[in-house]
């Protein structure tokens, strides 16, 4: 995997930061925090695009796509907490509250469950890989 250099890694500890900041403030009804949030989920993300794989090992590459399939749920989760802020889609209410409202806590619990996963996986196949050599 490709090694992120200093600027790059603060980076992105500083969108993971700060989409812990964004998630917590949104909980307390903060109107600055899906702003905060989709700030630091573009930094996460950018950052981990970042980290490529050029080896040839089937199982690191699938684990890579667990990892842009999170990525694209923090994504998603940014735009559901823009939506939850009132509904500027024009859905009509019923379906807003059914499908829209605080789901935004739905599609983070699901990034976060793979992100851990696929970040735990890749570490143990590339020390794994690391022995072979």
């Amino acid at each position: 995997m490709r090694q992120l250099n200093n600027t790059e890694s603060f980076i992105f500890l500083a969108g993971a930061v700060m989409m812990v900041v964004g998630s917590a403030a949104n909980i307390f009804l903060q109107g600055w925090a899906p702003y905060v949030f989709a700030m630091g989920a573009l930094a996460f993300v950018l950052m981990q695009l970042k980290q490529r794989y050029e080896g040839n090992n089937l199982t690191i590459r699938r684990l890579r796509g667990i990892m842009i399939a999170s990525d694209v749920c923090f994504l998603l989760a940014a735009l559901l907490m823009f939506a939850n802020q009132g509904n500027f889609i024009g859905l009509r209410w019923t379906y807003y509250v059914n499908y829209v409202h605080n789901n935004w806590v739905v599609a983070l619990l699901i990034a976060a469950v793979l992100q851990l996963y696929s970040t735990h996986r890749i570490s143990r196949e590339l020390d794994k890989e690391a022995k072979k050599l």
